[in-house]
């Protein structure tokens, strides 16, 4: 039997996507009338009228999602296009991954850092032919086109060939799920065979009758999906069609945030800021190996030091018993010293127990380390666990 999400857990969620919110001016997105028109209760979250869940409840979406498929809106997020001869050693001064290896249909995650070495957002970033598309967090689309319009002018400045597009007419369709593939390869053209397309590669495709749709392999749910951009007018026509299969249902913020906790992904903003490195965040994958050898890019010297020297303090997984502990949580010692905060927490619908992700001092973050948990007054016993919590599925191609 499902277990049904408590009002006060209902109310958690709601406020927690509220307080995302920063602008004064709030949008909608190409989905805003379809969502009210399927249940969804919406929120403000980060200056955009989105869904925190429909009228089955965020459990069921979530689980949903992990047997089926699910449909997310995420057309919040911005699109940014580059241009020019000289967009990959631009975009690497800015990032710290190794865009120059990627081939045409490839993408990876990578991170923006500052002059400090701290997180300014996490972006995938694919490569076509003549362009990098890139698809960054909502909360900092305006923080990022600034920082990046900066760095373009310095860059023309120096005779750097390289131009940037924000995609303000495209909508962000996540289409998540074991049945994901089998779903959207109904609407392809009878020449593209999805089972041949792995994990972060972009295609630009008809879909549906649409042209000019990007597909990308990818996701924040730690399941097979796809991520497509479309034309924003025609983006309530592909929704339909892809919520017209019985293997789909729509989901929204709240199911998207346990799932990526799950999944042991970062929300920026929460488990990852301008505050926190690559190496403390546990991140440092995104690192390429060429990058940490050649540096180049902002914050390089603090990075490349930290991967060889250590940090004081890193990201964990967190288990225990009893209510989740919350954002903000103490993680004590066992003897009952401060050794950190959680960043994220809530019941895992897939384990049917607390699951939390935080910051604690270095020593403490071994896999297997009894720690103690601040929830509602009481210490509560927990344990440092490997990330994943839950096995990703990420696609392989036979």
């Amino acid at each position: 039997m499902l277990r049904k999400l408590p009002i006060t857990e209902s109310a958690r969620m709601q406020r927690r996507f509220f307080a995302a919110a920063a602008t004064a001016a709030v949008r909608k997105t190409a989905l805003y009338d379809l969502h009210v028109e399927l249940g969804g209760k919406m929120v403000d979250f980060a200056g955009w009228m989105l869904p925190v869940q429909y009228t089955d409840g965020i459990i069921k979406s979530h689980l949903h999602t992990r047997s089926n498929a699910s449909l997310f809106d995420v057309s919040h997020m911005g699109q940014v296009r580059l241009f020019g001869k000289d967009r990959v050693a631009y975009l690497e001064g800015l990032v710290v991954g190794d865009i120059a290896s990627l081939q045409p249909t490839e993408g990876r995650l990578t991170l923006f850092t500052n002059e400090r070495g701290g997180i300014k957002d996490d972006s995938i970033v694919t490569a076509q032919e003549d362009y990098l598309h890139l698809v960054v967090n909502a909360a900092c689309t305006e923080k990022d086109v600034a920082h990046m319009r900066e760095h373009l002018a310095k860059a023309k400045a120096k005779g750097m060939d390289v131009d940037m597009t924000l995609l303000e007419d495209k909508s962000l369709l996540a289409l998540q799920g074991p049945e994901s593939m089998s779903t959207l390869q109904r609407y392809v053209p009878p020449g593209t065979d999805l089972t041949k397309m792995p994990f972060m590669t972009s295609q630009v495709l008809t879909v549906d009758g649409i042209p000019d749709c990007t597909v990308t392999r990818c996701g924040y749910t730690g399941e097979d999906g796809f991520e497509i951009s479309v034309p924003s007018e025609h983006a309530v026509k592909l929704a339909s069609t892809l919520l017209s299969n019985e293997a789909v249902q729509p989901a929204a913020l709240g199911a998207r945030d346990s799932l990526r906790l799950e999944a042991g992904l970062c929300l920026y903003g929460h488990d990852a800021d301008e505050d926190t490195t690559p190496v403390e965040a546990a991140l440092v994958w995104t690192v390429g190996k060429r990058r940490r050898a050649e540096g180049g890019f902002l914050g390089a010297d603090t990075i490349i030091s930290q991967i060889k020297n250590g940090v004081s303090r890193k990201r964990v997984g967190l288990t225990t018993t009893g209510p989740p502990a919350r954002e903000g949580a103490d993680i004590l010692s066992p003897d009952g010293e401060k050794i950190g905060n959680v960043t994220s927490g809530t019941f895992s619908p897939s384990l049917s127990k607390p699951i939390s992700m935080g910051y604690v001092q270095t020593p403490f973050s071994k896999v297997g380390t009894k720690v103690l948990l601040e929830v509602r007054g009481k210490s509560r016993e927990a344990e440092v666990v490997k990330m994943p919590f839950v096995p990703s599925s990420y696609y392989k191609v036979p």
